[in-house]
This record gives C-alpha cells, structure tokens and sequence, in this order.
C-alpha cells in the first residue's frame, strides 16, 4: 500500500468531512537529515476535534501514525479544523 494511502486509511478513525493530504516528498529530497522518509501536508476537517486543543488534535493524529514515523513517514505539516469552527 502506498504511503498516502496508508495515512487516508489510518486517518478514518476521525471521520472527517474533509481530508486533503498531499505528498511534498519531491520538494524535501536531498534534504540534510532526510532518511528518504516522506513528507505530508494535511489540512483534515472533523468533529471530533471540536472542543479540543491544537497540541490534542495533532496528538490524536501523530498517535494513529507514530509507528511510521521517523523512517517512513518523515514529516507531517498538519491544519486540523473543528467541524464548528467552519460555521
């Protein structure tokens, strides 16, 4: 399974109403300190953020991920919105 796929899949658990990921891995390459892992940018919409902190919402994401990261899954740039904060 594609890394990209493998992040939508895990990210279910939030049930979002919108899930924008795109892979920025081609604009990191070479980089220093780059182990040839990934490299995301998620903006991820959902309900279960409501009430929560911004350090909560990326906890709950880094959580369901924490298994890829450093080698798979180098870097995540994370927008998470509450579902009632687009109101």
């Amino acid at each position: 399974m594609q890394m990209q796929q493998e992040i939508i899949k895990r990210l279910q658990f939030l049930a979002p109403i919108k899930l924008n990921l795109i892979d920025e891995s081609a604009q990191h390459a070479g980089h220093r300190d780059n182990n040839g892992g990934s490299h995301f940018k998620l903006e991820i919409v959902s309900s279960h953020f409501c009430g929560k902190s911004q350090i909560m919402r990326h906890r709950l994401i880094y959580q369901s991920l924490s298994d890829l990261m450093p080698h798979k899954l180098h870097a995540l740039s994370i927008v998470a919105i509450a579902e009632d904060e687009l109101r």
